[in-house]
């Protein structure tokens, strides 16, 4: 992985010989937040196996930089567009337009979000509602763009939800409620679209080292990872690349009846 510019070793990720995935080749693959954190590794991860990516992220600048990275890195430019997915129409204007360049999607990865944290007594109606458009709402409608492109031919949608609510994450509550909620939608948009021959899962994963995560650990966090990392049955930091991996194997052919779970990557701390 090159996409991260970052004097953190800790980033560094373990160098290991990740699966190949023959189902994945030429397969239309959106991703959504793909310009930072766990997204950017997605996109890289899919171009890698020869998939068709498509990807939408708010950051412009951010977005162009994680496809000229992975041109270079995989030989396989995603494409992308630019939208703030509590916009609906946006994200349906985004995905119209990728679909014009990329194809039909047979598969659909839910990642955007943000663990912004505010304590109970500052939380206010319209952050509340803010906060569930950015980290649940746009899932819905995402999924509800692409499954025309699936019906009959197959595919798979993968939401990202996390492993915070539960173990009840204080000073995350509207953060946690919206990953909550991403499992109960989970199961039944599996069971909704299952006669469509359309997997859902859902990834929960743990506290993933991003470059943001790594740089606002001094001012907030000052040595919580290692406490985290304590009570992981897993003594390693999880990093990107940890969730990547899954979601290859959630939308290639080898998980083909693999639909209405929770894959929980955190290192065994829940």
């Amino acid at each position: 992985m090159r996409l991260e510019r970052s004097d953190h070793p800790e980033l560094v990720p373990v160098e290991i010989e990740a699966a190949r995935y023959p189902s994945l080749e030429g397969r239309g693959v959106l991703i959504t937040g793909g310009g930072s954190g766990i997204g950017m590794y997605l996109v890289e991860a899919f171009c890698a196996q020869g998939a068709r990516v498509a990807f939408i992220d708010i950051d412009a600048e951010a977005a162009e930089h994680v496809a000229s990275v992975c041109a270079e890195t995989t030989g396989n430019r995603p494409f992308h567009r630019i939208a703030d997915l509590r916009d609906i129409d946006a994200l349906r204007g985004a995905i119209d337009a990728l679909r014009s360049e990329a194809g039909p999607f047979r598969a659909l990865i839910n990642n955007a979000g943000n663990d912004d944290r505010l304590p109970l007594s500052e939380i206010t109606p319209e952050y509340w509602d803010d906060r569930q458009n950015v980290n649940l709402r746009h899932q819905v409608f995402a999924a509800q763009a692409v499954l025309p492109d699936m019906a009959g031919v197959g595919g798979s949608i993968v939401n990202m939800g996390s492993n915070s609510w539960m173990q009840g994450a204080a000073g995350l509550l509207p953060y946690t409620t919206a990953k909550a909620a991403v499992h109960g939608m989970t199961r039944s948009l599996a069971r909704e679209v299952g006669g469509h021959g359309v997997r859902v899962n859902s990834i929960a994963p743990g506290w993933i080292l991003t470059e943001r995560q790594v740089s606002r650990a001094k001012a907030i966090y000052q040595g919580k990872f290692d406490d985290y990392l304590s009570r992981q049955c897993l003594k390693e930091f999880l990093l990107p690349p940890d969730v990547a991996r899954m979601a290859l194997f959630l939308t290639a052919d080898d998980s083909r009846m693999v639909t209405g779970q929770c894959l929980i990557v955190d290192g065994g701390v829940v």
